[in-house]
């Protein structure tokens, strides 16, 4: 529990140390390789940690670490594709942050049955170690063009004025470059969270964290529940349990991402945007039509489906199937508003993602901390269905709300991000 249970305060963690800001400026290249690195760091101090408190500590580091590459990774995406194909990307890409949380439970649980706690993270660390060196080898920078980093404040000085500057000058510089400094190392990460002002981002991301939390409930309730009477299956069946959502996540990925690039596709010829030279013009609030409607309606009722299934007992195969469709309706909400996020915002899309990660990893978080009490007080039936009714609700008004409003936010939103913000 403990080598497992940081894994959405890594997350948090390492979305709210945003690297994000970084990558629009130092490149996704570079982002990636530094963020491996310590990743393959903090995986090997965790394989050799000595205590509870330093394996504790080493996680939660190299879980921050690691948390990068889903902000940064989604700005790669909008750097290559265009909007048009964008779905379709954006679904295989987020199969990677979704397919880990259910892929971990069987590799990790094997490894641990097998050997002791210390073989997943040894996994770990091989794993950082060949994705380093295939990043240094394989992964050219996407990002496009960029202004160079300004200098050091009182480079461009000649050095004769260099010669005659006087002590109090000399301060106020190093002062000024202090304060740059902590601009770009403090104030500028953190400033993401800003981005959480504006309507457009603030539902869009909503609509993503209360899918996020409804899954991570349902996690706990897969390893409480089949672990115990009547069914009382072995760590390597439970986390076999897990393949069900993750089939959901394939089929959703390989078949909503070309159905939302559809759906952008026929709604900019019906309302005949083109630009100058005959392309179609792709609106953001585009994504969230019948695809959405459709599936902020599977996951909660798969949830409350699979809540009375193992409540009753019945047949392990039944809740599976719920929890493909969970899988499925779940991946739908991801890959929309990711990729929404990315074009709300199209000149900082890294940092679009990673306020959507931050956001999304705190109800994660509650989610995890909650959901076995509220198990053991409510059942799993009354805890899904209360659950499942609020992300339906407040899903379908977010939905409805970003049908109606999201024109004229956006536009507001485009004229405030002008201005510098």
């Amino acid at each position: 529990m403990v080598v497992s249970l940081p894994r959405s305060s890594q997350d948090t963690l390492g979305n709210l140390l945003d690297r994000s800001s970084f990558s629009e400026s130092l490149g996704r290249r570079t982002i990636y390789l530094v963020s491996f690195a310590l990743f393959l760091l903090f995986s090997i101090l965790s394989a050799v940690s000595v205590n509870i408190s330093m394996l504790i500590v080493m996680r939660l580091l190299g879980g921050g670490a690691s948390a990068s590459v889903q902000a940064v990774g989604a700005g790669t995406i909008a750097d290559i594709w265009e909007p048009g194909e964008r779905g379709r990307a954006m679904g295989i890409f987020y199969l990677g942050p979704l397919m880990g949380p259910l892929l971990a439970p069987m590799i990790g649980g094997a490894l641990a049955q097998r050997f002791d706690w210390r073989a997943p993270m040894w996994f770990l660390s091989i794993y950082a170690g060949i994705m380093l060196f295939l990043l240094v080898f394989g992964l050219p920078e996407t990002l496009p063009k960029r202004e160079p980093p300004q200098p050091y404040p009182g480079t461009a000085v000649a050095s004769n004025d260099l010669q005659r500057a006087t002590t109090a000058r000399s301060m106020k510089e190093k002062a000024k470059y202090a304060a740059l400094l902590f601009k770009r190392f403090i104030a500028d990460p953190l400033q993401v969270i800003m981005y959480l002002r504006y309507p457009a981002v603030a539902i869009s991301v909503y609509s993503a964290a209360i899918a996020f939390g409804s899954l991570f409930v349902l996690n706990i309730s897969i390893q409480s529940t089949f672990s115990a009477a009547p069914y009382g299956f072995s760590t390597v069946v439970l986390g076999l349990l897990y393949l069900a959502p993750s089939l959901g996540y394939l089929t959703a990925s390989l078949l909503g991402g070309p159905w939302i690039d559809y759906i952008m596709r026929r709604e900019a010829k019906e309302a005949s945007r083109y630009d100058a030279d005959g392309k179609l013009i792709f609106l953001p609030e585009d994504r969230m039509r019948e695809n959405m409607w459709l599936a902020v309606t599977l996951y909660p009722g798969a949830l409350i489906w699979y809540g009375w299934t193992v409540q009753y007992g019945l047949p392990w195969i039944v809740a599976c199937i719920a929890n493909f469709f969970f899988g499925c309706g779940s991946m739908l909400v991801f890959g929309a508003v990711t990729t929404m996020l990315t074009e709300f915002m199209p000149h900082s899309s890294s940092s679009g993602v990673a306020v959507n990660n931050f956001v999304r990893n705190i109800f994660s978080s509650v989610g995890s901390i909650v959901a076995q009490p509220l198990i053991d007080v409510m059942g799993n039936g009354w805890l899904c269905t209360t659950v499942g009714l609020f992300a339906w609700v407040t899903g379908n008004a977010a939905i409805l709300a970003l049908r109606k409003r999201a024109p004229a936010w956006r536009v507001s939103m485009d004229e405030a991000l002008g201005k510098g913000q």
